[in-house]
């Protein structure tokens, strides 16, 4: 029971964010996780976020530009990936 609660819970997380980082690519340039995290609510598993925007570069949303230093602070200066919308990606 606890799993199949999981589940829902894991593919309701990763459409809200797969939805959020496509939002966020087409009205910023560049986007991190940080990013994701200020306007979203925190993902059930630690590593979901970084799985969201491996999603969202596999689906041809965003492509991956370069590390940088994250401003979040409970990642302690530690690097993320910055991402940009790829031009023949999103549309409005």
């Amino acid at each position: 029971m606890i799993a199949a609660a999981l589940e829902e819970s894991k593919s309701e997380w990763f459409e809200d964010a797969r939805h959020m980082i496509r939002q966020l690519a087409f009205v910023q340039d560049l986007i991190t996780a940080d990013d994701l995290r200020k306007v979203m609510r925190p993902a059930p598993v630690s590593n979901w976020t970084g799985l969201a925007f491996t999603a969202a570069h596999k689906a041809g949303d965003i492509e991956w530009v370069r590390y940088v230093r994250s401003n979040n602070k409970t990642r302690r200066g530690g690097s993320v990936s910055e991402w940009r919308r790829k031009s023949e990606g999103i549309e409005s």
